[in-house]
Parts: structure tokens; sequence; C-alpha cells
């Protein structure tokens, strides 16, 4: 931002992404909100990196209400991730 560059929709991705596998849940969220506050349209990786560090933290209804925001834009996330920690 310093430098005059913005982020795009890679490098907020690529940041939620870091956040999941630092299991930083609330981080990866806020970049997503804040992706959104600057008018950058979430994809599906986006929703699943910040679906499936939601469902490992336990935050399920987190999960849910992305999984159903992802749905609702025609992205759908994928299955195997979705699935993958339910007992």
């Amino acid at each position: 931002k310093e430098r005059g560059l913005e982020p795009d929709v890679i490098t907020y991705n690529a940041a939620i992404s870091a956040c999941e596998k630092g299991s930083r849940p609330d981080a990866a969220l806020d970049l997503l909100a804040e992706m959104k506050e600057r008018g950058l349209e979430p994809n599906v990786v986006t929703y699943n990196a910040a679906i499936k560090v939601c469902f490992d933290a336990g935050m399920y209804a987190d999960a849910l209400e992305k999984t159903r925001e992802a749905v609702s834009k025609e992205l759908f996330p994928s299955f195997r991730l979705v699935s993958s920690g339910v007992p």
C-alpha cells in the first residue's frame, strides 16, 4: 500500500490461505471482510480457505455461513474440504 500497490484477489487468497495454515480464523475472516470492503469479489479459492480455517477451528456456524455465501454466488466449495473433518 505504501508504494501505491493495491492488493488484488490473488493477494488476499494467499493471505487467507496463510491464515488457514497458521490456524488464524479471525484474521482470515477479517481479511475476507476487508477484501469485500475494497470491492474485490471473493472466488472459490477464497471461500475454500475461509471455510476450512473456520471448520478446523471448530467455528462451524462461521464455516456454514461462508459456505452458504459462496453457494449464493454460485461458487461451490470443494466437497472434500467441507466433509474432511466431519466426525
